[in-house]
């Protein structure tokens, strides 16, 4: 409670709060407002039989399932993350331009993300309102209404990436983190809704498992997420004229959890690709459209083998991330640099193979436990068979992640304002 009032009490560090709260605000008037000619039962009937939507609707906040302007989200910035980092791997100068060219390279890199996101929100645009033509949410659409829509939904998703950079600069959480944490809570009052309404006495067994087992996810999030590896480090002492400097000792913390909620979201992106790729094929040929929807339909109501390749996914690109971010080599040559080691262990190529030793060992825990986390809801759905009871495992591990990112972020500004009274 002091910590609340202290914040308030600082005028730069309210007025950014504020700032952040009426963007977010701004981001769910947007959710709410929809697209023309929406046939809203049907919308319903193709949301609830549809389980990878159905997911993606919780990001958006509601807003895929209204049809609104922004129903899109990040996801189109979310993809072009994953297409940018993913050629870093396949050319050097835009790996440099990320790694070594400080603030102004990942300026730079980000800002490609950005033209990036305009096709794909184009692309994504046009396949999702494809899909739902071809359901019958959505009545046939001329060229221009077509195109007018599809043109206004990549608007709202650049306005949402807009969003997120502005929530980012105020510097007490990550914006596109945000809005997506936004989107997830705007959702809990309905799930509590439907949860109540569908009590019956004959259930409460499960509704008490349900609660314990909730509480033990977010214990286990909570856990994962803070838990590290303190690899000790070392500094040879230095002389230099009649001072002696370096001969102090620190750490290295290793996260088990290095890669945060990425490979899940990445994951989803990539499950979202083959209806979309299906419907804008539409374009060129119907037959191969109808049989490319035919096989993603089958594979995602195969709830074992849509399981399975998810739990594979996140795995995947856990590894992925975890070796894009952190790099055993460059750390090695850092600590070289400034006379640092690693106890019994030699500096130079010992210490960057002892340390990806280590940090493959933490990332193999940390891609388990979000794989588990991301089919958490399916596990529950095949054990039990209740659709309104899932334990949301992402949504989980995002909200929590989320918010302990933002008060670690909100207390080291109080702590730096602290800092400069004395």
């Amino acid at each position: 409670m002091n910590k609340i009032i202290q914040i308030f009490k600082i005028k730069d560090l309210r007025k950014k709060i504020f700032v952040v709260a009426f963007l977010l605000l701004v981001f769910r008037l947007l959710a709410a407002i929809p697209i023309p000619s929406i046939d809203t039962f049907k919308l319903e009937e193709f949301f609830s039989g549809n389980q990878l939507f159905s997911f993606v609707n919780i990001f958006s906040g509601g807003a895929l399932s209204n049809l609104s302007i922004v129903m899109l989200g990040v996801a189109p910035y979310i993809t072009a993350s994953i297409i940018m980092q993913l050629l870093t791997m396949i050319f050097p100068n835009l790996k440099a331009m990320y790694y070594e060219e400080g603030a102004a390279g990942r300026a730079k890199f980000n800002r490609w993300s950005r033209f990036l996101t305009v096709p794909l929100g184009i692309l994504q645009g046009y396949g999702f309102l494809n899909l739902l033509i071809s359901q019958g949410v959505v009545p046939q659409l001329g060229f221009f209404d077509l195109l007018k829509n599809v043109l206004i939904i990549t608007a709202g998703a650049m306005i949402l990436v807009w969003f997120g950079e502005l929530i980012t600069e105020q510097k007490i959480g990550n914006g596109i983190s945000l809005l997506i944490f936004a989107g997830i809570v705007s959702g809990l009052p309905a799930t509590l809704r439907n949860t109540i309404f569908s009590y019956t006495p004959e259930i409460l067994p499960t509704y008490i498992a349900f609660v314990i087992l909730a509480i033990l996810v977010i214990a286990g999030v909570v856990f994962i997420n803070e838990g590290e590896r303190k690899i000790p480090i070392a500094y040879a002492k230095r002389v230099r004229g009649m001072k002696m400097y370096g001969g102090a000792s620190s750490y290295l913390p290793l996260k088990v959890n290095q890669a945060g909620v990425i490979p899940i979201i990445f994951a989803v992106s990539i499950l979202l690709f083959p209806q979309f790729i299906a419907q804008a094929s539409a374009i060129f040929s119907k037959g191969l459209s109808l049989k490319l929807n035919e096989w993603a339909n089958y594979f995602f109501n195969n709830q074992y083998l849509y399981a399975i390749f998810y739990f594979g996914l996140v795995v995947v690109f856990t590894y992925f991330y975890t070796a894009i971010t952190f790099d055993p080599k460059e750390i090695s040559k850092n600590l070289q640099r400034s006379g640092g080691f690693v106890a019994g262990i030699r500096p130079g190529d010992s210490t960057s193979g002892f340390l990806a030793k280590i940090i493959n060992r933490l990332t193999f825990s940390g891609a388990i436990f979000l794989g588990l986390v991301a089919i958490l809801p399916h596990l529950t759905r095949m054990f039990t068979g209740i659709t309104v009871l899932t334990i949301g495992g992402t949504a989980l591990l995002i909200v929590v992640s989320v918010a302990l990112e933002t008060i670690k972020q909100i207390n080291s500004q109080l702590v730096m304002r602290e800092y400069d009274t004395i």
